[in-house]
């Protein structure tokens, strides 16, 4: 029983650090993001691509997908409740994006220690179809989220 309580008040502060970033991030309020599921070291999140966010070609600016997976990226490392600040990011963009297409992204931790982390997050169309591969690296602080 104790352990079945302490599940469940560890989900419950993973939900508040959430939607305390969900809110709280001026980026992921700007780019429309919802999350959809967010544990210790994972995030899933999904926005709809806007008008705002095209490029001069009609396509969905990298930078606009390089931040939507830096937010399910920023959920999952700071998802234990210290901050976890990136030391580094790289993305690959695999298919171009267009207006009015949702994006799912989801993050998933390969790696944590004490003091660092590794993240990998896949962007994808709503459809399946693959859009860019993330890869993360974070410093994790004493300071807590919240």
């Amino acid at each position: 029983m104790c352990g079945g309580i302490f599940h469940w008040r560890m989900e419950l502060q993973v939900k508040k650090i959430a939607q305390f970033m969900a809110e709280n991030d001026k980026v992921a309020v700007w780019l429309g993001v919802k999350v959809r599921e967010v544990k210790e070291g994972y995030a899933k999140i999904e926005m709809v691509v806007t008008d705002k966010m095209l490029n001069a070609a009609g396509i969905c600016q990298g930078g606009a997908i390089f931040s939507f997976a830096d937010f399910a990226f920023a959920l999952a490392s700071n998802s234990y409740g210290n901050v976890a600040l990136a030391t580094s990011a790289s993305i690959s963009f695999l298919n171009p994006v267009f207006e009015g297409e949702k994006l799912v992204a989801e993050a998933v931790e390969k790696n944590r220690t004490r003091r660092t982390g590794v993240y990998e997050v896949e962007v994808r169309k709503e459809t399946g179809e693959p859009v860019a591969l993330f890869v993360g690296n974070v410093f994790v602080k004493d300071k807590k989220i919240l």
